[in-house]
């Protein structure tokens, strides 16, 4: 048996790496550990990461690990759910600088690029010439041309623009051994020329030849004909009638063979016009049984598929609940999709499919749109699938393995049927079928049993069984993503012996050395091994955590699970996650990256790099520059909560053990809130005095060039008590309390005046504790969760006589209405009063539009505005409302969809955090608010995004909601910065309580509903 590979001198690798590589050399334990898996099954540790800066310095660190005989690992956006994006190899992470659009020719559609651009920003750039890149997996936000070539990906665009394999031209491509040329077609004339040149590349073109010539026929008559075959090397590629494209060859061989370092794109026009049809059938079966006869009548550019379990799920997850009630009558759908260039055109080719098949427009079982954003929630819904089934509300866990293979189009319904069989026989039921039906490719995820002998011992038998099955019917193992270790083992089932052996001869002309993602495809690692649980994961005992995690089974160690690498959290615009990735484009800076580190945290496998636990340095280096934004509760498919993960880790890392200097100053910013009230103005100049305010933000942990916010003047609780209001019985329906959290009560009080009048003027009696009360947010958020619990207890003791009474709680400050909501009953599991209090807290918005009597209208503030959404309200209580009011009120509002302010309550004042704390705003809010017309609103209902605003120089004071809505109530605003009628913040105080105090006199009678 002949010798493995010697042993990596890692030390004298890393010290190689760096003197020689322009770019960031990383071996340390939180680099390797959030590297340690992607989308897959599996997991290893890598040697180490480099981050080139440039190509040339890529190729640079290619050759030295050459030259030391280290394994080499080229990775893009890390969503591989074949294994192929994990290895013990120096991972080469071209995402962050090797990223650029080359070049572009309109003319000959076509564009050059280098490996770690993302799909949808290429598209981005492309838009000004008409022009796209035609494949579109549903990773498209944050997948990269690089892992696009190494998988031959495809998405539901395919079924109009072929795979990735398709749409290539030529590869820029070094050899581990130092070849480097571009590869392309090559006709007679030009393999006579590049052989007479000698060297490397005529070595590799006259082996190529020679493989295809000897193999000829076996290559013609063992790959399927269909249209999506994935697996194994595109060695038909190399066939003469396929102009022995050595590009095409090398699209799909996962990073086994070289390492591309620019490629030569075919582009295509973007469709004037779109149209889509979605048709119910009874099951899936009927829907796959259907697809023949729609491809006979029409050519679409997509032909998509749901099953009634995904959309099931949908429904218990709550989630693309719009786009469900579109859905015609049915247990399954396909979704057709017809593009043209002219709204007609494309209209015209879905009526004719219909009246090809025999329905009608009118039918139950039909529906038609020809509007591209509800077009969008459909197909979204259908992309939305890995997410939505990997973590089904019953608490089963599913996995890949089986996720995408694909036979021709007309067997779809007999190879479903017979796996829905063979799911029976295993136990595997309630898995969820769906996908690219118009080219016979069907995704699903699968409840393997993972984590014992016997689950693993029948997830290998079920996978060898599907891989004869798919082969029985002339399919492939993958139809889009590919081998890597899941089904490499399997290829022989499909290709039989003399293919796997060309497919190894080519392996070896490219990499005699195996050193090029070695164990992926071609002489792979058993497809049971390496996985990252398996009956080997012994995860330590988990200390008791002050979270309860009740979605998760309280159970920290499942909630890190979540996370399943999909990477949506690696998107580089809309929605909210992941602001600190967006920033840094580092992958430990991802909540995938943190996920995965927490996941090495708990030290399941021998081999962790992170080993000591809830102490980690390299976890809480990770988890510093999380915002607790909590974007990724709402934007990650599957619900992984980081903000959460985040305090729950600081709870335990600094227990018994002193903390941060910012989380004394920040973190306890109620009680100095508190205490500072009997002198705010002595506060407020000590905290701005040269000398004095320096010292006093170095000693805080506050970075020198954050100003701090000033104390109000008159608090709004003081100014509540001295007003001498009549109480309102909490039992009254008309009653309100009005939440007096700290931000409002001690730095922005005109803001609950404001709201005061507002309630009052829709009818409500507002009421306001006296004795103090707070949600524990800046606790939670810096990880001091034992006083945060003493301090929601205290509040719900305060406020039982409104909680009983089932009193609404208005809540002005967005990040403490969600804390209400959600944290409160996590970190008092099982107390009826945090209960009530999450039940019966509304947002200001919700108070009006759900609750105010019908005869009340808006006032108007007939103008535009700009609107930031606090993160907290994205993600946790929704921003439906605010827009209805809006509405009502005659704004204009352009609501952004730029992601977070950067501020984030304490983290954007911390010391180390300011940098990056402006470059997350600098990426969309700050732009949008530069821009906004003199005469409009910009509102900002958080706190820490009205302060980045007023901050950052932007010459503009954003307002609540409830401030604008107050002024609106005297008549129109003024036309040039409106916010200069409003109270500002520390001053004009007592003219926002005065109007407040006489709301009775200055209310309007109750008008019409609006």
């Amino acid at each position: 048996m002949a010798a493995g590979p010697a042993p990596v001198d890692v030390a004298g690798l890393e010290r190689a790496l760096r003197a020689e590589v322009d770019g960031e050399v990383r071996f340390d334990a939180g680099s390797r550990g959030a590297y340690s898996t992607d989308g897959s099954n599996y997991r290893q540790v890598p040697l180490g990461v480099v981050v080139p800066r440039t190509v040339e310095a890529g190729a640079r660190a290619v050759s030295v690990c050459a030259r030391l005989h280290a394994p080499v690992l080229s990775r893009g956006g890390g969503t591989s759910l074949g294994g192929q994006c994990t290895n013990t190899a120096v991972v080469i992470d071209w995402t962050k600088y090797c990223n650029r659009l080359v070049s572009v020719d309109p003319a000959a559609r076509g564009c050059v690029v280098e490996p770690g651009i993302a799909l949808d920003e290429l598209n981005r750039q492309l838009e000004p010439y008409g022009l796209k890149f035609g494949p579109k997996p549903a990773t498209h936000s944050h997948c990269t041309l690089g892992g696009m070539i190494g998988n031959n990906s495809c998405g539901a665009s395919a079924q109009a623009y072929g795979k990735t394999v398709d749409n290539v031209r030529r590869l820029e491509v070094l050899t581990y051994g130092g070849d480097r040329f571009w590869a392309g077609p090559t006709g007679p004339e030009e393999y006579e020329r590049i052989v007479a040149a000698g060297g490397g590349r005529a070595r590799i073109h006259r082996g190529l030849k020679d493989i295809a010539d000897r193999h000829l026929a076996e290559i013609r008559r063992g790959y399927p004909k269909i249209p999506r075959r994935v697996s194994g090397y595109n060695l038909d590629s190399l066939l003469p009638e396929n102009g022995f494209d050595v590009a095409r060859a090398l699209v799909g061989s996962e990073g086994t063979l070289v390492t591309v370092l620019r490629a030569e794109l075919a582009l295509v026009e973007v469709p004037a016009a779109e149209a889509l049809l979605v048709l119910g059938y009874e099951d899936v079966y009927a829907a796959a049984d259907a697809v023949p006869a729609l491809l006979e009548h029409s050519r679409p550019a997509q032909l998509e598929a749901v099953d009634g379990r995904m959309a099931q799920l949908m429904r218990e997850e709550r989630v693309h609940l719009h786009s469900l009630e579109l859905l015609p009558e049915g247990d399954a759908w396909l979704l057709v999709q017809f593009t043209g260039e002219s709204k007609e055109e494309a209209d015209r080719q879905a009526y004719e499919l219909l009246r090809a098949v025999g329905r009608g427009e009118e039918d139950a079982s039909v529906a038609f749109s020809d509007d591209p954003p509800r077009e969008q929630e459909f197909l979204k819904a259908r992309e939305a699938g890995l997410g939505v089934t990997a973590r089904p509300p019953d608490g089963s866990e599913t996995w890949e393995g089986w996720e995408d293979s694909a036979v021709a189009p007309e067997r779809l319904g007999g190879y479903l049927r017979d796996l829905e069989r063979l799911y029976e026989r295993y136990g595997y039921q309630q898995a969820s079928l769906y996908g690219h039906f118009g080219q016979g490719c069907v995704h699903t995820r699968i409840p393997f049993g993972l984590r014992d002998a016997k689950g693993v011992e029948a997830f290998r038998a079920f996978l060898e069984e599907a891989a004869d099955l798919v082969s029985s019917y002339g399919g492939s193992l993958s139809g889009e993503h590919g081998d890597g270790q899941a089904r490499g083992e399997l290829l022989p089932r499909m290709f039989g012996p003399a293919l796997v052996g060309a497919m190894g001869e080519v392996k070896a002309l490219f990499d005699p050395e195996n050193r090029m993602n070695p164990g992926k495809v071609v002489d792979p690692r058993p497809l049971d091994a390496d996985l990252r649980l398996g009956p080997g994961w012994r995860p330590r005992p988990e200390r008791r955590t002050f979270f309860a995690y009740s979605g998760d089974g309280h159970d920290f160690t499942r909630a890190v699970q979540r996370c399943v690498g999909i990477g949506n959290c690696r998107a580089h615009e809309g929605g909210v996650m992941c602001p600190s990735y967006r920033a840094t484009l580092e992958e430990e800076h991802s909540t995938r990256g943190r996920a995965r580190l927490l996941f090495e945290m708990l030290d399941g496998h021998g081999d962790s790099p992170v080993d000591d636990g809830w102490r980690s340095t390299e976890v809480r280096d990770a988890l510093d520059l999380c915002l607790s934004c909590k974007g990724c509760a709402s934007d990650c498919p599957v619900g992984v909560d980081m903000a959460t993960y985040k305090a729950e880790f600081l709870a335990q890392h600094y227990r018994w053990r002193p903390r941060p200097p910012a989380h004394y100053s920040l973190g306890w910013l109620p009680l100095w809130a508190r205490l500072a009230r009997p002198a705010p103005g002595v506060a407020n100049a000590a905290l701005r005095a040269p000398v004095l305010g320096r010292l006093g933000k170095l000693a805080a942990g506050v970075d020198p060039r954050r100003a701090a916010p000033p104390f109000a003047a008159v608090s709004f609780q003081e100014a509540w008590r001295r007003s001498r209001r009549p109480e309102p019985r909490p039992e009254d329906p008309r009653t309100v309390l009005l939440w007096p959290d700290t931000f409002t009560n001690h730095f922005h009080p005109q803001v609950a005046g404001a709201a005061v009048r507002v309630l009052e003027d829709a009818g409500f009696r507002v009421t306001v504790p006296d004795a103090t009360v707070c949600c524990g947010l800046t606790w939670i958020s810096t990880g001091q969760l034992g006083i945060a619990r003493r301090v929601l207890e205290r509040t719900t003791r305060t406020l039982r006589p409104w909680l009983e009474a089932g009193t609404p709680v208005v809540a002005l400050e967005p990040s403490c209405a969600a804390a209400l909501r959600s944290d409160a009953t996590e970190l008092l599991a099982g107390d009826e009063d945090a209960r009530r209090l999450a039940a019966q807290t509304r947002t200001f918005a919700e108070q009006l539009v759900h609750h105010a009597p019908d005869a009340w209208r808006a006032p108007r503030a007939g103008r535009a505005a700009t609107v930031q959404t606090h993160c907290h309200q994205y993600a946790k209580l929704g921003t439906g409302a605010d827009r209805e009011l809006m509405r009502r009120a005659g704004l204009d509002a352009d609501v952004l969809d730029a992601g977070c302010c950067g501020l984030a309550g304490n983290f954007g004042f911390e010391r180390g955090h300011y940098e990056l704390s402006m470059a997350i705003a600098e990426q969309g809010v700050l732009p949008a608010v530069r821009a906004t017309a003199a005469d409009a609103f910009v509102l900002a209902d958080g706190f820490s995004c009205r302060t980045q605003i007023e901050q950052a120089g932007t010459g503009r004071r954003a307002l609540h909601l409830a401030e604008a809505l107050a002024l609106a109530l005297d008549g129109p605003p003024p036309g040039d910065r409106p916010e200069r009628a409003a109270p500002g913040a520390g001053r004009g105080v007592g003219r926002g309580h005065r109007r407040a105090e006489a709301g009775r006199s200055h209310s309007r009678a109750p008008r019409g509903p609006a």
